[in-house]
């Protein structure tokens, strides 16, 4: 059973989006790290990269495949976690913590609706 917190919201495509104010940070959910197993490589996107939702915002590889990350909300990318290219394993050990990827400032709140809260997100991965 994946840990899923209930003060996030979340993609169908499994990452899960932290709101404060007009800042979200953004990353892998437990459910798609237990799936990708070992990470061995992140690809952060740039600092400064303007993101529509949907949007690539980087690459998660594993010893098992690779999974693209896509930014559940559109915005400005103003930090990314750059621990991640020395341990990428973080995301494994933390993915709500440590292992966060990117934080954006959002341009358009409306986007939010979108989100799965925990409840719909544990019913999408059949928890």
């Amino acid at each position: 059973m994946s840990k899923v917190p209930e003060d996030l919201h979340y993609t169908k495509d499994h990452e899960w989006v932290r709101i404060e104010g007009k800042k979200a940070t953004i990353g892998i959910t437990d459910h798609a790290q237990h799936e990708l197993t070992d990470i061995v490589f992140v690809e952060l996107p740039k600092v400064g990269a303007v993101l529509k939702a949907r949007d690539k915002l980087g690459v998660v590889e594993s010893v098992k495949s690779a999974s693209e990350i896509y930014a559940p909300l559109s915005g400005k990318v103003v930090e990314v976690n750059g621990s991640l290219a020395d341990s990428p394993e973080t995301v494994n050990k933390d993915p709500y913590g440590k292992g966060w990827i990117a934080k954006i400032e959002i341009t358009d709140s409306g986007e939010e609706k979108s989100l799965l809260n925990a409840a719909s997100y544990k019913k999408h991965v059949g928890e």
